[in-house]
């Protein structure tokens, strides 16, 4: 009777009552979000074909992310190899703020298991990740093997670096199941991964993986279509190109191509991309363009023609680099680079924490 006679208390009540309704299915959606996620994490796990380099980042990345993995290879000894050398990574990685969500390297090195049983790898997966070394016939020969063994839900995903899908799946009773996603190494301290669909690629199978690599903290780009060198390689064999160009006529020393490069583009480029670049170097992106289009145009009509990476211009890059870092201080070298890497990974991971913008 109260409520009747005040109308107003009468809304206050009914709109109170709709936003516990609200909360409660929210709060019941987010449970069945996770719920299916565990499911989906515990329903199946990850094959990764090949224990080399790549296919141990992999393992780890996966393994990271809460999924159970398991590293097949035909020689039992690689396996354990790949298996051993995974948890003074993984101690890196911990000891960076790098494993997420309090986990400890121990923690996460029991998801991965070792297998040369490629039946039991392959059995229960829901997502098979290709490793071994960039050459067509064994593409194709590895891909008949998981065709065999694939059920009609997994997805076949290759880490090739060049190699289009169609040159190696065309002939699959699953081929609509495969994909390629390229990582670039170390792939967890360089998140980007390259998806290239093969034209008979399910969508669903594309969008599946995109899902899943961003899930296991990696940012994938998908190519559109089948190109050589797909995205990464593109732009970087064009900045090759140029460098060896300039070096070839005569026009600065190797030594001032890279101090160009460290020193002039790679800060800004470290955190942002190149039309980005352009689009902030003036009002705008389209104002960019009007007023240095033309320029661009000309300057790029003489970076022709295409160079032979050889000969006395290879002669004299090598000196300069076998100068600065000799072929014994490489591994000192590449260590020293993977250190810089980790450093640039967790400051861009305190960056995005902070909410800036990736």
């Amino acid at each position: 009777r109260e409520l009747v006679k005040r109308p107003w208390q009468n809304s206050c009540v009914v709109g109170f009552a709709r936003f516990i309704d609200l909360c409660y299915w929210r709060y019941f959606d987010k449970l069945m979000a996770e719920g299916q996620q565990k499911s989906q994490k515990s329903d199946g796990h990850v094959a990764i074909i090949g224990s080399g380099l790549i296919g141990r980042c992999w393992a780890m990345l996966f393994a990271r992310a809460g999924y159970s993995v398991y590293i097949y290879d035909i020689d039992e000894a690689q396996v354990q190899s790949a298996l051993e050398a995974t948890m003074p990574m993984l101690q890196s990685m911990e000891s960076k703020g790098l494993l997420g969500a309090g986990q400890s390297s121990s923690e996460v090195h029991q998801r991965i298991s070792g297998c040369n049983n490629l039946p039991e790898a392959m059995k229960g997966s829901f997502h098979v990740q290709e490793c071994v070394p960039e050459n067509l016939e064994l593409k194709k020969k590895v891909f008949g093997s998981l065709d065999e063994l694939a059920s009609d839900t997994v997805v076949l995903s290759s880490s090739t670096s060049c190699i289009a899908p169609s040159t190696f799946t065309e002939n699959l009773k699953h081929r609509s199941q495969c994909i390629v996603s390229h990582p670039v190494n170390p792939p967890y301290y360089i998140t980007m991964v390259e998806l290239v669909p093969a034209p008979w690629t399910d969508p669903d199978v594309t969008q599946r993986t995109r899902t899943l690599m961003t899930e296991i903290g990696q940012s994938p780009v998908t190519l559109k279509k089948e190109v050589n060198g797909f995205i990464l390689n593109r732009l970087q064999y064009a900045l090759i190109m140029e460098a060896w160009r300039l070096v070839e006529d005569g026009v600065c020393s190797p030594e001032d191509v890279d101090t160009a490069m460290v020193e002039g583009l790679a800060p800004r480029y470290s955190f942002m991309g190149i039309f980005e670049v352009m689009h902030l170097n003036a009002e705008g992106i389209e104002d960019y363009c009007q007023r240095y289009g033309a320029n661009i145009s000309r300057v790029c009509e003489s970076q022709t023609p295409v160079r032979q990476l050889a000969g006395p211009t290879l002669d004299s890059i090598n000196q300069a680099m076998v100068t600065k870092t000799p072929l014994e201080k490489l591994g000192e070298r590449r260590k020293w680079r993977d250190e810089r890497l980790a450093a640039l990974a967790v400051h861009k991971k305190e960056m995005t924490g902070k909410g800036s913008q990736k």
